[in-house]
């Protein structure tokens, strides 16, 4: 009979060993998953550190490596793509920083350029524990991190990572296995090189980013500069950054983005060199004010606004001052006026000539005046650059509305007050030089009313210019009114040659009222791109509010009319304007507290309906168009209820839309597969459903409430 305690202790032992190394793991403070494998990706949660102290820090990361040829990509993704994205699931009191984002490569993708990470990369986070953590217990970390692999083809991934840290009193101790991938990552992490002072300035086809040594001698930073920006918006993904040295600094040029007008008002990146920047260094971090494009000219007589020299402005001035000679309530008391000068002077050829330059005088005041009423108001209001009016939808929808209003009046729809015309006649009966002074201050005033279609481009160039450029404009606009004037007083008689009133009058200005229609025309277009989609339609309808109201003021205050009509036409303006204006004014009311958010709506895609699925979000899917009336109409009635916009915002509905205003064969291929031809279509996709629920075509909140559930 054998004896079997040596087997026996054999077994015991090796229990032993395996229970130890077991247990090794625990004793270390951490207990490491497994990593998760996908088709393209390696993922992992890692932590720099065993343990974790309470009240303290630890790094935290997310490792993905990709398979050969493969990428995921950085918090810009650049031309295409989507930045991976980490939703962490803590025990109570934890916090989670941001994602620490390692700078990125390019990765060109036919005629695309893409920013991300090829091989392996570390996206770490920094948590914090709360003081109430007890010595010796496990802390459980979840993420769930979904991320978009691509080649040429690009395919969504998501993973549930978990990982155990067990806390501790004593100071935390590096985990060897990680500390590699860790010091890689921050070499890799952007931060401010303490030897240079950064700055960006505007250009007009996008921006100067300068680098300046604090101290002489510093060596430049080695290989090829790149800048990525944090903002897709802002820097043309493809475009070359050409990179120039100006003595000790270093010089890089930006491309604005594509389609984007303005300026960025701050640049926010990583400035990569290939090289390094200085001590191992590879990136800067970059978070500077743009200074912008200098708007005035060194030499004041071309300096410029809105593309035209300042003379030509002037000359345009003095035209529309001549020009407003021509109007009706205007050119008739021409001649009565300078007769007036001549029997005042009798046959003084010199005093006949002084009353036209006194004249002219009080003509130039009253035109200074308004100039300074309003350097007045604009030193009582905020600083303001040039062009600062066109960037406010509100003061473009007020331009608008006042020129729509002068070119109606011009082209007959109403009259300015009819008074002004009999004073202005009258004018010429004032005595001696003060007289003939009032005269002419009063003239630009009393013709206010006809001329006004006329001052009014003067009064939007004046916002726009410096305030010694308005004066200029102003002086000019005045010059011209009043030149009629002074030339007939040094030739009086080439009265007789002036043509007689007549309805060639009545033509002219109507004739000039397109003019004022192609400019509300222009304005419409600027406000199109300021408004949203769905308030653009009451813009252009507010605007018709305004038309209607002084029609119905000019068809019921005529000569004539009895004054209960009178009544009722400046009831009916005051409504309808009243009304125009609170229809389409295009202010971007802030949310107040407690006020659910306006809806912000992403573009649709098979894609971004993926995504969002992989995420178990409810989906609002709206296939619109522009000319679609009835996709206009549900969109004012649904997603202005604050029922709807506080039931999305609770319940974090993701919203795509489909604009099929021009011909998208994807979007019809997407009808055709719910069996569709005709708009509006809208669909909700509900997590964990197999199908999207289908809308009907006319909507009211409580059926999209409905739906939600």
């Amino acid at each position: 009979m054998h004896d079997i305690r040596p087997q026996r202790s054999h077994r015991q032992a090796v229990v032993a060993v395996a229970l130890a190394l077991l247990t090794v793991p625990w004793l270390a403070g951490v207990v490491q998953a497994a990593a998760v494998r996908t088709a393209h990706v390696e993922a992992e949660l890692v932590a720099e550190h065993t343990t974790i102290q309470p009240n303290g820090q630890v790094d935290v990361g997310v490792r993905l490596k990709m398979i050969p040829r493969w990428h995921t990509y950085w918090i810009n993704p650049g031309d295409s793509g989507l930045a991976t994205r980490i939703a962490w699931q803590l025990p109570d009191g934890f916090q989670a920083g941001p994602i620490v984002w390692p700078h990125p490569h390019r990765l060109p993708v036919d005629d695309l350029v893409n920013f991300g990470y090829e091989g392996e990369v570390l996206l770490r986070t920094q948590l914090s524990a709360p003081s109430t953590l007890a010595v010796g217990q496990l802390v459980p970390l979840r993420a769930h991190v979904n991320w978009l692999v691509c080649e040429v083809q690009c395919v969504p991934e998501q993973v549930d990572l978990t990982l155990e840290l067990k806390t501790a009193s004593d100071a935390p101790k590096a985990d060897a296995r990680w500390a590699e991938l860790f010091a890689t990552a921050r070499r890799d992490t952007p931060a401010p090189p303490g030897g240079w002072r950064f700055t960006a300035e505007a250009t007009a086809t996008g921006y100067r980013l300068v680098a300046t040594p604090a101290l002489p001698g510093l060596p430049k930073p080695g290989g090829t500069l790149f800048f990525f920006s944090e903002d897709p918006s802002v820097i043309e993904s493809k475009a070359e950054q050409p990179v120039s040295f100006e003595g000790d600094r270093v010089v890089t040029q930006l491309t604005r983005a594509a389609g984007v007008a303005d300026a960025a008002g701050r640049l926010r990146g990583q400035w990569v060199a290939s090289g390094g920047w200085q001590d191992g260094l590879a990136a800067a971090a970059i978070d500077v004010a743009v200074l912008p494009v200098p708007t005035v000219s060194a030499d004041p007589s071309v300096a410029v606004a809105g593309g035209a020299s300042l003379l030509t402005t002037m000359l345009l001035a003095l035209v529309g001052g001549l020009i407003l000679n021509l109007m009706p309530c205007v050119f008739p008391v021409l001649g009565l006026k300078i007769l007036g000068f001549v029997e005042q002077a009798g046959e003084n050829r010199r005093r006949i000539v002084l009353h036209g330059v006194v004249f002219t005088a009080g003509v130039l005041l009253s035109f200074w005046g308004l100039a300074t009423l309003l350097a007045l108001l604009r030193a009582g209001g905020e600083q303001l650059g040039w062009g600062f009016q066109l960037q406010s939808p509100a003061f473009v929808f007020v331009i608008a509305t006042v020129l729509l209003v002068f070119a109606l009046n011009m082209s007959g729809v109403f009259e300015f007050g009819i008074a002004a015309t009999s004073l202005g006649g009258s004018l010429h009966t004032q005595a001696g030089l003060a007289g003939t002074f009032f005269t002419g201050f009063l003239a630009t005033v009393v013709a206010t009313p006809c001329s006004a279609p006329f001052l009014a481009p003067a009064l939007g160039a004046a916002v726009t210019l410096p305030i010694a450029q308005s004066f200029m404009v102003f002086t000019a606009i005045g010059v011209g009114l009043s030149l009629p004037y002074l030339l007939l007083s040094v030739f009086p008689s080439a009265v007789g040659v002036l043509p007689r009133p007549g309805r060639w009058m009545e033509t002219f200005k109507q004739l000039m009222a397109f003019p004022l229609y192609a400019t509300v025309a222009y304005l419409m277009w600027v406000l199109s791109g300021q408004v949203p989609e769905e308030r653009q339609l009451s813009v252009a309808f507010g605007l018709v509010l305004v038309a209607m109201g002084v029609w119905a003021y000019g068809r019921w205050t005529a000569p004539g009319r009895r004054p209960g009509a009178v009544r009722l036409a400046f009831v009916a303006l005051v409504l309808l304007v009243g009304g125009g204006l609170w229809l389409g004014w295009p202010t971007q009311a802030l949310v107040k507290k407690g006020e659910p958010p306006a809806v912000v709506w992403e573009k649709w895609s098979p894609e971004a309906v993926a995504r969002l699925q992989a995420e178990n979000r409810t989906i609002y899917v709206d296939f619109t168009a522009r000319w679609c009336a009835t996709c206009q109409t549900n969109k004012q009635l649904v997603f202005h209820s604050e029922r709807v916009l506080r039931l999305f915002a609770d319940r974090k509905v993701a919203t795509l839309r489909a604009d099929w205003t021009n011909d998208d064969p994807q979007i019809t291929a997407e009808l055709e597969k719910f069996r569709r031809s005709a708009i509006p279509f809208n669909l909700i996709y509900k997590p964990g459903a197999s199908k999207p629920v289908e809308l009907p075509a006319l909507l009211t909140p409580d059926i999209v409430l409905r739906e939600i559930g």
